[in-house]
Formats: structure tokens, C-alpha cells, sequence
């Protein structure tokens, strides 16, 4: 006979350290695969628990965990632009995008899956999770421009360059991590000066913000 295989051994943690131990692994997993080929099953192994235990943190299953990663998650990128506000602009900048895009990297797959879209987990409440990630992001720059009362234009200026940001990375991915990190984050530096210039020519709000920079 097959001997029957060994009951994992849990170890005792706190009701918030065995959920925060389940969300580490299923962030874990869904970096580097579609949450669609991830299962509870899965996410149990990674974490050295049985099935039922993961239920019984979420009991929604695996929809409730995605959406619990996935704030997770949020919550990280989030911080990726809360750069203490010291120092010139553009260097503030540049260290945001280098967390920012140290996430792309190593959650490649999930990212891409996030921000494309056409999940069969994806929801309201998951695209809400995501475009919070955007108008956080947008909060923190404006903050970093001194910008206290921001005018259309210059938000919208902001908020485009997010989206820039974001396809970018995606596009980079695609492109097998091509150019080196520290070249795209340059890159994307530049970008941000020159859209802020051609609204600065259409907006005075963001021409001073301009001014400021130079």
C-alpha cells in the first residue's frame, strides 16, 4: 500500500498573520500567472496549508482572495509614489518609477493580466481597486508640483502621463524587458517634462509649474 501522505503541520500564528501568510502566497502566484490558472488548490500548496484552511479565511474562495491580493497589491504601488517631498523634482520622480517599475518586473504576468484586462475574475470592484492605483498616483505628483488646486488641464496632463506609464511597462514587458530598467525610467522622466511643456504653452497653471521645474 501507498502510504497515506503527511498531514501538513501548521504552524500557530495570529488570525492576521495566517491571512497576511495566505495573501504572500496567492501575491506570489498570481505575479507570474493569469489569476484564471490559479487555484485555491494551489495557493494551499504554496502556503504549506490545506484547502479547507484557505476557505476558511475566505470564504468567497478564490474571487475574494483575488480581490484581497489585489488590494494587496494596490496598497504597495500605491506607496511607490509617496516619495518624501525633498529635494528637486525629478530626482522625487525618478525614485518613484524605480519602485514602480521594480513592481512591473516582478510581477510581470500579473500585471499585465491586471491592467489588460478580460479576466474571468475580473469585476467592478477589481477595475475600482485598479484605477484607485491611478488617481492615487496622480494625488502624489500633483503633491510633488507643489499644485494645491490643479486645473483641468494640468490634471488631465498628470493623468495621461499615468496611462503612458502604464502602457509603457506593458509594452516593455512584451518586449522581453527591453530597454534596461534604468533607460525606460529616464525615458519616461523625460516624457513627463515634455507633456508638461506643450500644456504649459495652453495653460498658465502648468506653465509656472514649468517655470519651477526649469
Amino acid at each position: 500500500m501507498t502510504p497515506a501522505a503527511p498531514t501538513p503541520a501548521y504552524r500557530r500564528l495570529s488570525v492576521e498573520e495566517r491571512r497576511s501568510q495566505l495573501l504572500d502566497a496567492a501575491l506570489g502566484l498570481f505575479a507570474h500567472r493569469a489569476p484564471e490558472d490559479v487555484s485555491l488548490d494551489d495557493v494551499a500548496e504554496a502556503a504549506g496549508v490545506s484547502r479547507p484552511l484557505v476557505y476558511r479565511y475566505f470564504p468567497g474562495g478564490k474571487q475574494q482572495l483575488y480581490e484581497a491580493a489585489l488590494r494587496s497589491a494596490a496598497e504597495e504601488l500605491e506607496l511607490c509614489f509617496d516619495e518624501p517631498r525633498e529635494g528637486p523634482l525629478l530626482p522625487r520622480l525618478s525614485r518613484a518609477l524605480d519602485r514602480y517599475l521594480a513592481f512591473v518586473d516582478q510581477h510581470d504576468t500579473g500585471f499585465s493580466a491586471l491592467l489588460q484586462g478580460g479576466s474571468v475574475v475580473e469585476t467592478s470592484r477589481t477595475t475600482a481597486i485598479v484605477d484607485g492605483v491611478r488617481r492615487a498616483a496622480a494625488v502624489h505628483i500633483l503633491r510633488h508640483l507643489g499644485v494645491t488646486d490643479p486645473g483641468p488641464r494640468l490634471r488631465m496632463t498628470v493623468r495621461m502621463w499615468i496611462t503612458a506609464v502604464e502602457a509603457a511597462s506593458l509594452i516593455w514587458l512584451d518586449e522581453d524587458k527591453q530597454p534596461p530598467l534604468d533607460e525606460l525610467r529616464d525615458w519616461l522622466v523625460d516624457q513627463f517634462v515634455a507633456v508638461l511643456s506643450v500644456t504649459a504653452a495652453r495653460d498658465p497653471q502648468t506653465a509656472s509649474v514649468v517655470a519651477a521645474l526649469a
